[in-house]
């Protein structure tokens, strides 16, 4: 439930920070994370949820892999959104709307386009959506200062609370994108869930603009995320770093190392720390040590890709109908477009 927000204002714009707080007593964010926590180490197949990869640390460290060379997926999105951006406008059939971003982190695909719809005469509110406070100040700061004539409402939130937030003040067309091939991190099953709650949050003929990750060649992929410089291995590690400072852990960071690698059968990435030693962690906040052997692994992330055929099942599947695809020049990713369809529901017509 989104409480409270805190209103920022400078010289040049006036714009909004809503902040999701918690309203039981016994049961706040630091209680969730212990709670994935012990869950996630508790089973026989060990994991942390990627969820809590973006505190302040993480959220830096992810800005880093994206500057990487062997991390293609920034430059193939920001070339679709850069050369493919009067199609984007096309599908846009309202004049005005809110053009919401889900996952907003910095805003480095975005500035982009917001500057191109404000200069082609579009109406519309931003609203950027994210977990990560320290990423969302800095995001709507600097759009404050760059774009005056921009209303900016920034959304400290997770994707649902906040579109639930949007719908309740808002009644604009929505053109919601969620970039990045941050679907990737969601197992099928979990993808079909997450879209058809998107669906739900939305109106009839709001349209979706998601980022896939393209199947291509293995090394390529197994390159994006080994890279040389070890950042995302770093940004794997943050994830014991930040049990250690939130949750009084006493993970040693040398004791595990980052390992990734493409499973063919189900089609994507799959990241993992793995204990290099036989050791017994404790983690103050959740009251009790984990048991690790030599060389077992703590499931980190998936990072699933797709061909066409299975996006196209995906949108059918959960409610929306297909407008187009947009690829980079090397077809190694794409954004596409989707309108939601509820047939029938005459309020939203």
């Amino acid at each position: 439930m989104i409480e409270q927000f805190s209103d920022r204002t400078n010289m040049a714009s006036n714009y909004q920070i809503v902040n999701q707080l918690d309203t039981k007593e016994n049961f706040n964010e630091i209680h969730a994370f212990a709670l994935h926590v012990l869950v996630g180490l508790s089973e026989s197949k060990k994991s942390l949820s990627s969820k809590y990869f973006y505190n302040a640390r993480g959220s830096e460290l992810f800005r880093k892999i994206s500057f990487l060379k062997e991390y293609y997926l920034t430059n193939s999105e920001i070339e679709i959104l850069q050369s493919k951006v009067a199609e984007i406008e096309e599908t846009m059939e309202d004049r005005e709307f809110n053009l919401v971003e889900l996952g907003a982190g910095f805003g480095r695909k975005t500035k982009f386009l917001v500057d191109h719809m404000l200069s082609s005469g579009l109406k519309f509110r931003y609203v950027p959506i994210d977990i990560s406070e320290g990423s969302m100040d800095e995001l709507v700061t600097e759009l404050g200062k760059t774009n005056p004539e921009l209303e900016v409402c920034g959304l400290v939130s997770d994707y649902y609370n906040g579109l639930k937030w949007l719908n309740n003040r808002y009644k604009s067309r929505n053109f919601v994108m969620f970039l990045g091939s941050s679907i990737g991190n969601f197992t099928h099953g979990e993808s079909r869930v997450f879209l058809r709650n998107l669906w739900n949050s939305l109106n009839n003929g709001d349209k979706v603009l998601i980022g896939f990750d393209l199947k291509k060649d293995i090394e390529l992929l197994l390159s994006a995320y080994n890279d040389s410089e070890g950042v995302t291995a770093q940004f794997n590690l943050n994830l014991l770093l930040r049990i250690n400072e939130e949750l009084g852990g006493e993970f040693d960071l040398n004791k595990f190392r980052y390992f990734s690698t493409y499973d063919l059968f189900a089609g994507g990435i799959k990241s993992y720390l793995v204990s290099l030693e036989k050791q017994e962690v404790y983690i103050e906040k959740i009251g009790r040590s984990f048991s690790f052997e030599p060389w077992e692994p703590i499931h980190t992330e998936y990072s699933y890709k797709y061909l066409v055929p299975d996006i196209e099942r995906l949108a059918s599947e959960t409610g929306f109908l297909v407008e187009k695809h947009l690829f980079d020049s090397k077809r190694y990713f794409v954004d596409s477009i989707w309108k939601v369809y509820k047939p029938g529901n005459l309020l939203t017509e």
